[in-house]
């Protein structure tokens, strides 16, 4: 019969030495680094054409996360089969394109034969190998070392530690190459628009109101036109503008509330009579998580977007970015 507590330690053991080798393995490429990792991230950032990304078996597996990696974060990059890509797909690589290849041993046969092809093409190819002194690491340009000094497998034969260490040092080139690039948290929301990440970094312009669904008045509309657009509009706001559609102010429901004494003549005046002067507005840049904060600082349910020069775009509320269930 089988002792589900060894079974249980047994497993648990194996986790733990699993996890404290490929832990090691990555903390082992630290020292392997040198300025040969600054010139890959150079290569990368000079290349006018695209990002290739190529390796077999897991090499490949971890290869198109390291595509996905880049696309993300502002750089074109696809992966391509070497086994296909000498059976005639060989024409997605041109002469301006950088080729990353990985191979932990250096001598997978179907990459160095796509590698000869590259050469003939005229690509530069930056190689991810556990060997520098492999056939890949000798015929890359710039060729960075991933050696790890045991796979997590107890038999040291299936990837395991290499592949963790592959696609860390993957992850390193794709960040360093953002960072060199500039790349904003804007740019990322750009490419993550569906999802709990599209929605965290989603920008203002993608919720604003706009054009004839924007409230607004002129600052001498008299008040029951103000009313009317407000209900009608229902921000529980109207912008009051000039002809140029420059921002004078605003009229909120607070405001109506506020000149609405005993004896008032609210009816009886003018959209600039009543509206708050100079009120908080944004950009349509701005990320949606950051609108929220102010409306909560500033305890306030709408903003206005305006350009450089207080030109009305539209206005963001507090509802359309609950709806995001960003709150």
């Amino acid at each position: 019969m089988r002792n589900d507590k060894k079974d249980a330690k047994e497993a648990l053991e194996i986790a733990v030495r699993v996890l404290d080798t490929e832990a090691r393995a990555i903390m082992g490429l630290i020292p392997q680094l040198s300025d040969t990792f600054s010139r890959a991230v150079t290569l990368l950032h000079s290349c006018t054409g695209r990002i290739i990304l190529t390796g077999m078996g897991k090499s490949g597996i971890i290869s198109h996360k390291m595509a996905a990696t880049l696309s993300s974060t502002g750089t074109s990059a696809f992966f391509l089969h070497p086994a296909e890509a000498i059976h005639g797909d060989l024409g997605a690589v041109q002469a301006e394109d950088v080729v990353v290849a990985l191979s932990h041993s250096g001598e997978t046969e179907e990459l160095i034969r796509l590698v000869e092809a590259i050469r003939r093409i005229g690509a530069r190819l930056i190689a991810l190998t556990g060997n520098l002194e492999s056939t890949l690491g000798q015929a890359a340009d710039i060729a960075l070392s991933c050696h790890v000094a045991a796979e997590a497998c107890p038999m040291n034969l299936v990837p395991t530690a290499s592949t963790t260490a592959a696609l860390a040092l993957g992850d390193a080139l794709a960040l360093a190459l953002s960072q060199r690039k500039g790349f904003r948290a804007e740019e990322f929301a750009d490419r993550h628009p569906g999802g709990k990440l599209g929605k965290k970094l989603m920008r203002v312009d993608a919720l604003m109101h706009t054009d004839e669904a924007v409230p607004k008045v002129p600052g001498d509309a008299p008040m029951p036109l103000v009313i009317h657009e407000m209900s009608s509009k229902r921000l529980g706001m109207t912008c009051v503008v000039d002809a140029e559609r420059r921002l004078l102010g605003i009229v909120t429901d607070g405001d109506l509330r506020r000149h609405m004494t005993p004896g008032s003549t609210l009816l009886d005046q003018q959209a600039h009579d009543v509206m708050t002067r100079h009120p908080v507005t944004i950009t349509r840049g701005m990320l949606a998580v950051e609108a929220i904060r102010l409306m909560e600082q500033r305890k306030i349910t709408a903003l206005v977007v305006v350009d450089d020069l207080l030109r009305v775009e539209g206005v963001v509320h507090l509802h359309d970015l609950w709806r995001t269930q960003m709150m």
